[in-house]
């Protein structure tokens, strides 16, 4: 059965006297609130997030849907959500915001901002779980500051095989190419890693991470309807579908997958998910993914092998069979086995030897395998260039 939000527009009522009452409590808000609520306080900073070209397409300024889940003592939490039209790539914006009345108005702040954090801190209203990720921050936003690992799945279960059918693209068109479309399977849309979920509207769920990430679940069918419940890697989130809700199109089933940063959608490209790094190709929705050696393209099918862990790394000997693994940190030292192209070893330190060229460029870097061997990082995709657990 469709499990569907009901949706408040209007959630900040007037009182009699003027000010402002709590939505189901009957009690006035500060009166620092009253030059404007807290609806129009969001809805505001919404309309200033998706600026004119947002809605140049569609001709009208977009609706905005605030919902607010949460109120007490001059705080207030929710969602807010921007709906696009319906032509071309058009997809909703959509923020989980949190806001405190003060002298002249409200403060408000959506999530991956730094005020974000700063407000979480203080406020009643956020859960112990919920501060545990919103005060986090990652690497800078866009281009991940040279650090391209998620910690992330697949969003659907390990171990089962779907299609790309989309290579990165946008979330409403255009840059960054933050998004891919997946299909295929049992058609469950799970967790890609745990956090915290925000159902933003129908057919739409957001999980905030650590490390500053978010990821975005589109299209969804039976989706979970939550307010900051906490999710494991691998939980439930919906079904694929072709909800368009809030905006935006689509042909078939699937999930349109994002990813967000400190607050913005960033280039999926360059980032791992399931131990696969997604690569761009010559136009939006072109492109793939690569394990190891092996390539994907769109219309292939892509097996979730798990989360990458962050001192972990995938073999890639860049076409050859299998890397050799050696005594010590260089070619001079004896070869005393190897281990094949696609697996996943650990790592436990590094240090500088022969160089070597692999697929991404020439390096010094040796890593040291838990196993006390060593290969070079020439031929491992960690999503770092240099170190992941330091030094030997």
């Amino acid at each position: 059965m469709t499990r569907l939000r009901r949706w408040a527009t209007v959630v900040v009522a007037v009182m009699a006297g003027g000010a402002l009452a709590w939505p189901g409590t009957g009690q006035a808000a500060p009166a620092a609130a009253g030059l404007a609520s807290v609806t129009d306080a969001v809805t505001q900073k919404m309309l200033e997030k998706t600026g004119t070209p947002a809605t140049a397409r569609s001709g009208h300024a977009p609706e905005i849907r605030v919902n607010v889940d949460r109120a007490k003592g001059g705080w207030a939490f929710g969602t807010a959500v921007a709906v696009a039209g319906h032509e071309g790539d058009e997809h909703p914006t959509g923020a989980v915001f949190i806001a405190r009345a003060e002298t002249g108005g409200w403060r408000t702040a959506f999530d991956g901002e730094a005020a974000f954090g700063e407000l979480a801190a203080e406020s009643p209203l956020v859960t112990t779980a919920e501060k545990s990720v919103f005060g986090t921050t990652g690497p800078s936003v866009m281009y991940a500051n040279g650090d391209y690992r998620t910690g992330m799945a697949l969003p659907f279960t390990v171990g089962q095989t779907w299609t790309l059918t989309g290579g990165p693209h946008g979330w409403g068109g255009g840059a960054p190419l933050s998004s891919i479309d997946l299909a295929g399977g049992d058609q469950i849309v799970r967790a890609a890693r745990g956090g915290t979920a925000y159902t933003m509207c129908q057919g739409w769920v957001r999980v905030i991470h650590d490390r500053g990430y978010s990821t975005d679940y589109y299209h969804l069918w039976s989706n979970i309807s939550v307010n900051g419940a906490s999710v494991a890697q691998g939980a439930y989130l919906g079904y694929t579908g072709t909800d368009v809700t809030c905006g935006g199109s689509a042909t078939g089933r699937h999930v349109h997958f994002g990813l967000r940063q400190n607050s913005a959608y960033v280039p999926i490209a360059g980032h791992d998910f399931g131990k696969w790094v997604i690569n761009n190709g010559a136009a939006a929705y072109q492109g793939g993914a690569r394990h190891g050696s092996t390539y994907v393209g769109v219309g292939g099918a892509i097996y979730n092998y798990g989360a990458l862990g962050f001192t972990q790394a995938v073999v890639d000997a860049n076409g050859g069979g299998t890397l050799t693994r050696r005594s010590g940190p260089g070619t001079g030292y004896g070869a005393i086995g190897s281990v094949g192209d696609g697996a996943t070893v650990t790592i436990s330190c590094s240090a500088n030897g022969t160089s070597h060229t692999g697929r991404y460029g020439a390096t010094a870097l040796w890593n040291r395998l838990t196993d006390g061997s060593w290969v070079s990082d020439a031929y491992l995709w960690t999503g770092v260039n240099g170190t992941v657990n330091g030094y030997c």
